[in-house]
């Protein structure tokens, strides 16, 4: 797919890349939900993470982990969570595929469990729906 001239991703400046690969880019989002919020990204413009070949996912992950450690280093987070928005109702806002790695801390949150599940929020909690049935690696976890 040719690279469309309003991709935001396709045209980004030198300064905003922050380490890169033969096949990916590693660059902070513009709109940071943590501190060292960084977004990967393929250089061959998709708009969808399945049309990748298993080379350039490959890459991406490979650069997914350099970056993490670096901001392991850098930061010391507690966690990260990682996603991709694959489509428009998946929240994806530019057509360009993109992994996003979020650092987190302890306590930028009052509750961290359930992850993204807390883009349904009246699903999020699912811990105290059953409590006979709660995974035993969760089960002693500390609210």
């Amino acid at each position: 797919m040719d690279k469309p001239t309003t991709c935001h991703y396709c045209s980004l400046a030198a300064a905003r890349i922050i380490d890169e690969s033969a096949l990916s880019i590693a660059f902070k989002d513009a709109f940071p939900i943590s501190s060292g919020h960084t977004l990967i990204i393929p250089r061959r413009h998709t708009d969808s993470f399945f049309d990748l070949t298993h080379q350039e996912r490959e890459d991406m992950l490979d650069l997914l982990t350099r970056v993490k450690n670096h901001l392991q280093d850098e930061l010391n987070p507690q966690g990260f969570n990682i996603g991709i928005n694959e489509g428009f109702a998946a929240g994806q806002t530019v057509m360009h595929t993109n992994i996003q790695l979020i650092p987190r801390f302890k306590g930028d949150v009052s509750e961290p469990r359930g992850g993204i599940r807390w883009l349904f929020p009246e699903k999020a909690v699912f811990w105290d729906k059953k409590p006979d049935e709660t995974p035993p690696d969760i089960g002693n976890a500390k609210p």
